[in-house]
């Protein structure tokens, strides 16, 4: 047998050692775990409060979940914020969702409240936020998106204000608080009104009403439901109209809300128009009577009262009437009707009786 030399058998192995190598990349550094910083911070202003609003951060700017987080610092400044500075506060938030819900996202919130001595007069005054989310090392990677949020004062919530039930709506009442002021000011003011219905989480837009110059000011509501119960406010609203910049309203503190059960007990309106009008040659006799149909929304029919001279009324028809017209067949020769009708809703609020007609059968 032939034998190789042992450098040739080296020579020709070691490739085969070598292609089985796996190449092995620089050292990694460890993940700072730095949460990566908010970019949908919103700010709603609310008398003397504003409302923060943000997404909560579930990774770090190297793409590592977070999972614990430390707190986050509120960052308020009257010029444009790069860093954080001297918080005006500082909350500590929920720790972000596990992995494999990290879909889900979880929103934080934070009130802060605007010294009286940063609130200015000049229209275009406003402030700055933005929040610096923290990880447990009190580390952060900067700040989020700004937001600005005017300064201008907004006035105390109108006093007196009241709530009454009537057949035309709801009317709401109040004291009129707010001063007069010029068309051409750039800072003018309204009363906005609100209605929350129970159980129902988002209130609803009842109407808006300009201060002017009456030293009392009423709105009604013809858009509720019957037989529910409603709590109504009132804000007052201060607008800010500068030339060539967009119309800026900063609403004011609420009215303590107001209870009101809408309860129907108001009829419809009386049928008017009634006439009486005998036919019976040559056929059974009868009276037909006809009026002015009755337009109220929830009306459900009428009723129909009969009597003769001296005697009591009594109704003639066993269930509601739904058309303007009735005939009445039980009639008896030389005697003399008087009619009235009435109109009732769905409740079953009738109202008064109309005015009478007469007919007398030959």
């Amino acid at each position: 047998m032939r034998r190789f030399p042992l450098t040739r058998c080296l020579v020709l192995t070691a490739p085969l050692i070598c292609s089985a190598c796996a190449t092995i990349g620089p050292p990694q550094p460890p993940s700072l775990e730095l949460p990566k910083p908010p970019t949908d911070l919103h700010a709603v202003r609310k008398g003397d409060r504003v409302i923060l609003t943000w997404t909560i951060p579930t990774t770090t700017t190297d793409r590592q979940t977070i999972r614990i987080l430390g707190p986050t610092q509120i960052c308020r400044s009257v010029t444009d914020l790069k860093v954080c500075g001297n918080p005006a506060g500082e909350t500590r938030t929920r720790n972000p969702v596990p992995a494999q819900s990290s879909r889900q996202k979880l929103t934080a919130s934070y009130i802060d409240a605007v010294p009286a001595g940063l609130q200015s007069d000049t229209p275009s005054a406003s402030i700055s936020y933005a929040v610096l989310v923290l990880n447990r090392d009190r580390r952060g990677a900067g700040i989020s998106n700004q937001v600005r949020v005017p300064l201008i004062p907004t006035l105390p919530p109108p006093l007196d204000f009241q709530a009454q039930v009537t057949a035309q709506g709801i009317v709401l009442s109040w004291a009129n608080n707010i001063p007069a002021v010029s068309p051409e000011a750039l800072i003018h003011y309204l009363y906005r009104v609100y209605r929350l219905e129970q159980g129902v989480e988002q209130a609803a837009l009842v109407g808006e009403v300009q201060g002017g110059s009456d030293p009392h000011i009423s709105l009604t509501d013809t858009t509720f439901e019957w037989q529910k119960t409603y709590r109504y406010y009132a804000e007052p609203v201060t607008v800010i109209a500068e030339p060539n910049k967009p119309e800026v309203q900063v609403e004011g503190a609420d009215t303590p809300p107001t209870l009101v059960f809408a309860n129907d007990i108001f009829p419809p309106a009386v049928p008017s128009g009634l006439q009486a009008v005998y036919s019976g040659p040559g056929q059974q006799s009868f009276i037909d009577l006809v009026w002015a149909p009755v337009t109220d929304i929830d009306l459900a029919g009428y009723n129909v009262y009969r009597h003769e001279e001296g005697m009591v009324a009594t109704k003639l028809n066993a269930e509601l009437i739904k058309t303007p017209a009735f005939r009445d067949t039980n009639v008896v020769s030389g005697k003399r009707y008087v009619y009235a009708v009435t109109a009732v809703d769905v409740r079953g609020n009738e109202s008064a009786l109309s005015e009478e007609a007469s007919e007398t059968v030959p």
